[in-house]
């Protein structure tokens, strides 16, 4: 392969990705290739890749074109596969309105993790890009004692499951979660036989939450889209809430290292992340240097 390879970088909320449009599906995006392509120092660097195809062209998503045109193929920066990513969702979203391919309004993108519904809204007056809100499904909360641990400290922690598995923590402070490069230790392990994603949780005031995050396959990253939707989720029964009791919406205020997200539960289960996206450069891969990637 001697012909360059577009990209582009993104980020929601400094959660950052590579996005490679691929509509076809052509090209070989093994693990190695991903890894390398995210690397900071020798690649483009991101938390993770997010490769756009077309829902029929890849064989994960053929069963989900007729739903969404798009599909969100998305990796880890170590090049592992994903269920679903939230930042990355609005992040995909907003490259396809920057190509041309989608407007403002309501999108469906087909991931992993199913079909997600996504709204853009409509352009501020001086013409800033709107925030981007995602349904991101149901949260399901398996039963079982689960415990997480960073060094000599060691917590309870809520179970939460939004199509990839998340260990809610909430601490006294966010400094206790130490350096976090390594993956926090957890128990039982037959809890996470895949990993988990770990939160260490705050509270800023009246349903407001600040929260640092390890993402497994990733490290700590700068905010996690479906750790944010967790760390609402699990806030919300920690208070006695639950909309589908109350048959009233519940809303969180999530800080995240790298920004701020709303997240909406409503009385259906149905959960709601609002925040924002932004492209912040394009370019070309080399793609004799691709080739020597191992894939």
């Amino acid at each position: 392969m001697s012909t360059s390879i577009a990209f582009l970088k993104g980020h929601g909320t400094e959660n950052d990705f590579v996005i490679v449009p691929d509509p076809g599906n052509t090209l070989d995006l093994g693990p190695g290739r991903v890894a390398a392509l995210c690397d900071r120092r020798a690649g483009i660097g991101g938390d993770g890749l997010l490769h756009v195809v077309r829902s029929a062209a890849h064989p994960q998503a053929v069963a989900m074109a007729a739903e969404a045109e798009w599909f969100m193929d998305y990796r880890n920066g170590d090049g592992s596969v994903a269920e679903m990513c939230g930042n990355g969702v609005r992040v995909f979203a907003r490259y396809l309105q920057r190509a041309g391919l989608v407007g403002e309004g309501d999108l469906a993108v087909a991931t992993r993790g199913g079909v997600k519904r996504v709204h853009l809204a409509k352009s501020a007056a001086d013409g800033s890009p709107g925030e981007i809100t995602v349904a991101m499904g149901r949260a399901l909360l398996p039963e079982g004692a689960v415990t997480v641990g960073v060094g000599e400290r060691e917590w309870p922690a809520r179970h939460v499951d939004m199509g990839n598995p998340h260990a809610v923590a909430f601490v006294e402070d966010l400094a206790h979660a130490g350096e976090l490069s390594a993956a926090p230790r957890f128990a039982p392990a037959a809890a996470y036989p895949e990993g988990v994603n770990v939160e260490f949780v705050v509270d800023r005031g009246p349903a407001h939450l600040a929260l640092r995050v390890h993402e497994r396959g990733a490290g700590e990253t700068r905010s996690c889209g479906t750790g944010a939707c967790a760390v609402a989720v699990a806030a919300a029964r920690r208070d006695g809430v639950d909309p589908a009791a109350t048959g009233t919406p519940a809303t969180y205020t999530v800080d995240v290292p790298g920004g701020r997200l709303v997240i909406t539960e409503r009385p259906g289960g149905e959960i709601e992340m609002t925040g924002p996206a932004e492209i912040v450069a394009e370019g070309e891969i080399d793609g004799a240097w691709f080739e020597t990637l191992n894939a």
